[in-house]
């Protein structure tokens, strides 16, 4: 098939898999402690350093002008996006200096995603992928951060940080549409991006066991 429909194709795939899981139990991730803003937005910090690490190792890994310019964009928003939920978990009571996100190690998603080689893999699960799941988990962050009374954590998340992760998705897009071309590279990309919503609902049905967890934004 053309690029075009593969793509067209995929989305759609990507699409109906995040359809089906439920409003309230989309992709819950590991929290200590109660389910509060403060709380999700520690998970957040971890999720936001993971996803400027693997944009950076996949940038010095290609010598795709147009993909490192892309991998460049990624990493310097997430790491934008790192800054300010740490400003703003200072403005709720909490030192983000007092914690380290990585310490209880990098997660699985991080680990597979680290361990792509391809480029196509790369732009199918990390930005194509990973970054709709983003845009599911944050819109669910931001109705959280309303109801429990945080309007300025939920326009950090509707006016700045949603919109980016939207544009990295489309910066996926248009990567895919000249990357996955022939039989070989579409179905390196479909498996990547397969793999990558598998270990995101692992990593949610974990957490609803563990913790009960939910509403926790994405990256």
């Amino acid at each position: 098939m053309t690029a075009e429909e593969f793509v067209a194709r995929l989305d759609e795939a990507n699409q109906a898999v995040l359809r089906r899981l439920e409003p309230d139990a989309t992709l819950k991730p590991e929290v200590s402690g109660a389910l509060t803003v403060t709380n999700l937005l520690k998970v957040a910090l971890k999720n936001e350093i993971e996803a400027t690490e693997i944009a950076a190792r996949w940038l010095v890994g290609t010598s795709d002008v147009e993909v490192k310019m892309a991998f460049a964009r990624q990493a310097g928003d997430e790491a934008k996006h790192y800054r300010m939920i740490a400003d703003r978990l200072r403005a709720l009571g909490f030192d983000p200096h007092s914690f380290d996100p990585l310490a209880p190690g990098y997660g699985p998603l991080f680990q597979y995603l680290d361990t792509l080689k391809t480029t196509v893999e790369r732009v199918a699960a990390g930005q194509f992928t990973r970054e709709a799941i983003a845009v599911v988990k944050n819109r669910q962050f931001i109705e959280f951060c309303e109801r429990a009374g945080d309007r300025e954590t939920a326009a950090m998340y509707r006016d700045v940080i949603e919109p980016d992760e939207r544009y990295h998705h489309e910066l996926g897009r248009t990567l895919l549409l000249r990357l996955a071309t022939t039989p070989e590279t579409q179905e390196a990309a479909t498996r990547a991006a397969r793999r990558t919503l598998e270990l995101a609902d692992e990593l949610q049905k974990k957490a609803l066991a563990t913790a009960g967890i939910h509403h926790a934004p994405g990256c």
